[in-house]
C-alpha cells in the first residue's frame, strides 16, 4: 500500500509538470521558452520512468530516464544553435517570424 501511494503521488507531480509543458509549448511565442517547455515534459516523462522503475524493483526505468536525459542534452545543443542562429538574422527570438531559416 506504501508502495502504491509514494507512487500516486511521482505519477500526479509528474502529470502536473506535463501539463505545465504542454501549455508553455502551446501558448508561447518566444524559442527559449517553448526549448524550456520540452524540457519540462521529457522530465516528467523521467519521473514518471523512475517511479515505476522503483515500484516493480527494476532498473529498466531508471535506464530509459539516463538515455532521455542524454536525448534531452543533444536536444538542447540543437535547439540553442537554431535559435543563436535565427537572433543573428533577425534580433529576435519569436517562432513566428522562423520561416527565414527555410531551404
Amino acid at each position: 500500500m506504501a508502495v502504491e501511494l509514494a507512487t500516486w503521488w511521482y505519477v500526479a507531480l509528474s502529470g502536473t509538470l506535463f501539463a505545465i509543458g504542454t501549455w508553455g509549448l502551446m501558448n508561447r511565442d518566444n524559442a527559449i521558452m517553448i526549448l524550456m517547455s520540452i524540457e519540462l515534459l521529457l522530465n516528467a516523462a523521467n519521473i514518471n520512468f523512475a517511479a515505476f522503475s522503483a515500484a516493480h524493483g527494476a532498473q529498466d526505468g531508471f535506464t530509459f530516464a539516463l538515455f532521455s536525459i542524454a536525448i534531452a542534452a543533444g536536444e538542447a545543443a540543437v535547439g540553442l544553435a537554431i535559435f543563436v542562429n535565427l537572433f543573428r538574422l533577425q534580433d529576435s527570438v519569436d517562432v513566428s517570424k522562423a520561416t527565414l531559416l527555410r531551404g
